[in-house]
């Protein structure tokens, strides 16, 4: 059985356009997961990218609650880009490494 590289690299093409679509899709689905009876309330999109954490005024004074949210969104995304730099390093450079370590960030 003889293999067509041009075959491949369609249908290569035909999987990188699907999962383009993918991600246009879970950007969209939209979750809030909650904490304390309500308290804690982070949401994230389908890509597990987070969108806003929303503390309870009790739980911290209200000078400091606006940048304690912020300051724990920041590091989420410190971490999650971490993980997905992590993933590329070990795909060792795949030029489709960066795409799936998202994909696979997300699945996480």
């Amino acid at each position: 059985m003889q293999i067509n590289p041009f075959e491949i690299l369609k249908n290569m093409q035909k999987i990188q356009e699907q999962m383009g679509d993918m991600q246009r899709q879970f950007e969209s689905v939209v979750v809030t997961g909650s904490s304390g009876g309500g308290m804690v309330e982070v949401e994230l999109n389908g890509l597990v990218e987070l969108q806003a954490i929303r503390i309870a005024p009790e739980l911290v004074n209200d000078d400091g609650r606006e940048i304690l949210e912020s300051l724990i969104v920041a590091a989420f995304e410190d971490a999650r880009n971490r993980v997905k730099e992590a993933i590329g390093r070990k795909m060792g450079g795949l030029a489709y490494a960066q795409e799936l370590s998202s994909i696979f960030t997300g699945m996480a």
